[in-house]
């Protein structure tokens, strides 16, 4: 049986590396709850609004490749974003099957309210300019190592 017991340690949770991963995200979501509830966004709407931030116009499938979301999940959170004003939703003129989203003058000018939830949060964290950098390249290196075996 002890010869077992090693076959199991993968099994063990401080043996994983999907559940630091898991439990840190859950707990820098949870950090950036009370700055969200001011301006009444989930972390789901904040990180859709960041794109639309930079994007202003940006067809569905390549903002949900973006912020790695499926349609499934991005959709009711586009209506929500679309019930705040914050953006619209059009069929393009070149393409019906295209869905464009389009940031609107509201959604724009939520950005200001925006403008320091990451300081705060990331004060929160209190990692070094460094150790951010390198685990921001670790976590990319691991999307991107990951999403070539799909």
């Amino acid at each position: 049986m002890s010869g077992n017991s090693d076959l199991y340690e993968s099994l063990k949770l401080e043996n994983q590396l999907c559940f630091p991963l898991y439990a840190c995200s859950k707990e820098i979501i949870r950090k950036y709850k009370p700055f969200l509830d001011k301006i009444d966004l989930t972390y789901t709407q904040y990180i859709t609004m960041m794109v639309m931030w930079d994007k202003k116009s940006v067809n569905v499938k390549t903002l949900g490749e973006n912020l790695f979301l499926d349609s499934g999940t991005l959709t009711p959170v586009l209506k929500k974003l679309e019930s705040k004003g914050y953006i619209t939703r059009e069929r393009s003129d070149k393409d019906e099957r295209n869905l464009i989203v389009k940031l609107t003058k509201e959604g724009e000018a939520l950005k200001e309210s925006a403008v320091s939830i990451p300081q705060q949060v990331g004060s929160c964290v209190r990692l070094t300019s460094d150790e951010s950098k390198k685990l921001y390249e670790l976590l990319y290196k691991i999307i991107g190592k990951v999403r070539e075996t799909d």
